[in-house]
């Protein structure tokens, strides 16, 4: 069976955080905010109604790459697939929390303008599936 799948168009809360893993592997976490906006009809004024707000992660040179063009507050256009993350804490406690495991990320072009330079790669030890080396962790840490 397939993890679910969520796409949609959200804003970064915070700017990409990017850490490398034991192994060397970069691993980008971020917090995108999904919300709904309505037409108050009284002032016809746009509000924010109800806020979604959803941890992602990306890993290698994706996540080296969304690190380097994406800053607090860019209006984003987001896939990936949710799974439950799961961890033990310093209390020993089993904790769990939903991850957005980013496929695609990318300015969203309605209001905004980009400039696109091609990233060089290395194909030195990478196997060409980006999901093939997710570290898992059962650290006292989140994983996020």
């Amino acid at each position: 069976m397939a993890l679910p799948n969520l796409h949609g168009v959200a804003r970064l809360t915070a700017d990409p955080e990017l850490k490398f893993a034991a192994s060397g592997t970069a691993v980008c976490t971020l917090t995108l905010a999904f919300n709904s906006r309505r037409q108050n009809r009284q002032t016809g004024e746009w509000e924010d109604a109800r806020v979604h707000f959803q941890r992602a992660k990306a890993f290698g040179q994706f996540a080296e790459n969304i690190a380097e063009s994406l800053t607090k507050g860019t209006e984003v256009s987001v896939s990936g697939r949710l799974e439950t993350e799961q961890w033990t804490n310093e209390q020993g406690e089993k904790r769990s929390a939903a991850m957005l495991l980013l496929d695609s990320i990318g300015p969203e072009l309605r209001r905004a303008t980009a400039r696109v330079h091609k990233a060089e790669r290395s194909t030195a030890g990478q196997s060409g599936d980006s999901w093939a080396s997710t570290p898992t962790s059962s650290t006292d840490e989140p994983p996020f």
